[in-house]
Formats: structure tokens, sequence, C-alpha cells
């Protein structure tokens, strides 16, 4: 047992791929972390066991009523061969909000993030050496309890696995395409837009894969009311530079909070860039666009870290940012958060664990 934890060693260790093939969610370690809630009893049976199947009743709730939740973060391997989280404590904080909206009990933020650090150091020689690849972890909550009836579940299995990743989008650090839809809706205000809740992203699928039939690798969701102004895309938080300017949607219950959002938004403080998280329409962007005042515009998430933004169409215009190539600040972004993730950088704001 190691910090309350009961540990079962796999007796058939998985090969490990290597770092140059590797893709994104296809591959998956050697051991798995769960633990169980029971009302009245409270979150027990910390375990770690062999990675394998799981196995749910018909009737589980999770099947019938979507009380299921996530988060993700990445475990790096730096220059130095030592092992760290960025931002961990963000991350917890995350999974216990989210939590709260979906009726789920929340877990407290020690255990949290021993279940993490516990399975990646079991499973430590899983994470990949080359600059760009990573331990993706997968903390999951789901109702377990076997019932019928529109009521938050009385019993939670929350289960982590991990994932040795490459890049996320094929594209890399190449601007990717995305088109802005204002047909469908992802989040309304009062809803569960803030929340890292699987549905929200059941929600998104029919609209993305339109975007991607026609060439796009993600959509750019409008606001649920007027479908006017802009909040995120499908799978990262969005940012633009306008006349010199950092500008992002504002944290109104609709967008996730992301981890990466907020590193970029510190580092662009630190630097003395104008910032400013406001309410920002479309046409306001397409405006600037025109006007010659559109200079960048990425994208900022766990999984693909930074995410340059080449063009966007919206309402059959099709803008092309910055030429089609990634811009210098873009560019300044991704190269300071990448370095202080691998150690090549001094992490002179506390962002990394060592595990």
């Amino acid at each position: 047992m190691t910090n309350g934890i009961t540990i079962t060693r796999t007796t058939t260790a998985k090969p490990k791929p290597k770092d140059s093939d590797l893709a994104f969610g296809t591959e998956f370690t050697d051991h798995m972390f769960l633990m169980d809630y029971e009302e009245g009893k409270g979150w027990k049976d910390a375990r770690i066991e062999p990675y394998g199947p799981l196995s749910l009743d018909p009737a589980t709730a999770v099947l019938h009523y979507a009380q299921s939740m996530f988060e993700g973060l990445k475990a790096f391997r730096g220059q130095d061969g030592k092992i760290r989280l960025f931002r961990p404590q963000k991350h917890v904080a995350r999974l216990n909000r989210t939590a709260q909206l979906l009726c789920i009990p929340t877990i407290d933020p020690d255990v949290v993030l021993k279940s993490w650090t516990t399975l990646v150091d079991l499973d430590r020689e899983w994470v990949p050496r080359m600059v760009g690849t990573s331990l993706y972890i997968r903390p999951t909550l789901i109702a377990s309890e076997p019932f019928l009836g529109v009521r938050p579940a009385k019993q939670y299995l929350y289960f982590v696995i991990l994932s040795p990743v490459g890049a996320y989008y094929p594209e890399g650090l190449n601007p990717v395409k995305i088109m802005v839809v204002d047909k469908y809706v992802r989040a309304v205000p009062g809803g569960l837009g803030e929340a890292k809740a699987s549905a929200n992203y059941a929600a998104s699928l029919y609209a993305a894969e339109e975007a991607k039939h026609e060439g796009f690798t993600q959509v750019l969701w409008l606001d649920g009311v007027h479908r006017k102004h802009i909040e995120e895309v499908g799978t990262m938080n969005i940012m633009f530079r306008i006349a010199d300017e950092v500008v992002t949607p504002p944290l109104h219950g609709t967008i996730l909070a992301g981890v990466t959002r907020d590193s970029v938004l510190a580092l662009a403080r630190e630097w003395g860039l104008r910032v400013s998280e406001r309410e920002i329409s479309i046409d306001e962007v397409m405006d600037g666009a025109k006007q010659g005042t559109l200079q960048e515009v990425w994208g900022t998430g766990t999984a693909a870290v930074i995410s340059p933004v080449g063009e966007l169409a919206y309402k059959g215009q099709r803008v092309v940012v910055n030429g089609g190539r990634i811009g210098e600040l873009t560019q300044k972004f991704y190269d300071t958060i990448v370095g202080v993730q691998y150690g090549t950088t001094p992490d002179t704001r506390g962002w990394m664990l060592e595990i």
C-alpha cells in the first residue's frame, strides 16, 4: 500500500510504443486507479489495478442520465529526466467544481492529487522522452448506482487512466482552419457550459463533424442567446490579437476555465501586453480582418497547448490570419509554456510539480 492506496501490479506488461509513433489517446499504460463512493460511507477503497475493462450493470445511472465528467492534464519528462505535472492543483480545483455542478460528491484535493502522482510514478516508464510528447492523465467520475429514475445517484466510481500521446491535431503546430457556427448551440448561461461534463462534448459532435466534412479542423462556438459573441472552440479556449491587444471571452459560466488559458493570460500580463477578458463579437473579428487589425488568432488547451489559427470561415466568408502562418506572439506563448513543461525554461511561477 502507498499513500493509502492498495496497489496490485500487472503480471503482463504491455509493449511500449515508440515516441515517434505516438498519436493521441490510442495507447494506454499498464495500470489504472479506481475509487468508489457510497452514500453514508463516502469515498473509499482507493486502489491501483492492472488496466482493464469496467463491469457495469445495464441499469447503471451514467448510461441513462449522463452523470459523467472528466479532467485532462499531462505529465512531462524533462531534459533532466525528471517527471513533472503542469499546474495539477488547478485541475484538481476544476474537477471538484465540475463535480459540484453535476451533483457528484467532491473528493479531498490531496486524495485526487495522490491518485495522479502515485499512478504516474508506478507507470513512469510510459512517460515518453521526445519534446512534443507527454503522458496524458484522464481522471473520470461517473454515477455507478444501478437504478432508473431522475435523481443524483448514491454511488459513484472515480477512475484514472494514462495514455502516452503525441500531437493532438494532425497539423501539429501548423495553423488550423476553424469554422464559426451560428446554426447550433453548445451552451447557455445557467447551464453546464463551464463544466468539463461529458455531455458538453457530446453536444459539440454534430457541428464538429459538419465542419470536418467541409475541410475544417474545429468549430468556433458563438453564444447561445444572441449567436453573436464568441465563446470557445470545441476543444480549446480562443484568443485574438487585435491592434496589439490580446482579447479573449470572459468566464461567465458558459465556457471552460482553461488552465492553459490562465497560463497564457498570466504570461501576457507579465510581459506588459494589453489584455482584455471581455465579450467579443464575431463581427468585430471579421471587421478587424478587413481593416488589417486582426493580427493573430490561437487556441489554448491542455491537449494541444497552443494551436495557431490560420483561417476562419463565417457565413461564406473566409479570412486568412497572418498569411496563414503562426504569429510571433503565438509562437512565443508556445515556446515559453513548452519550455517550462520540459524544463528548458526556468519554472519561476511554480507551475510544475515533480513526481
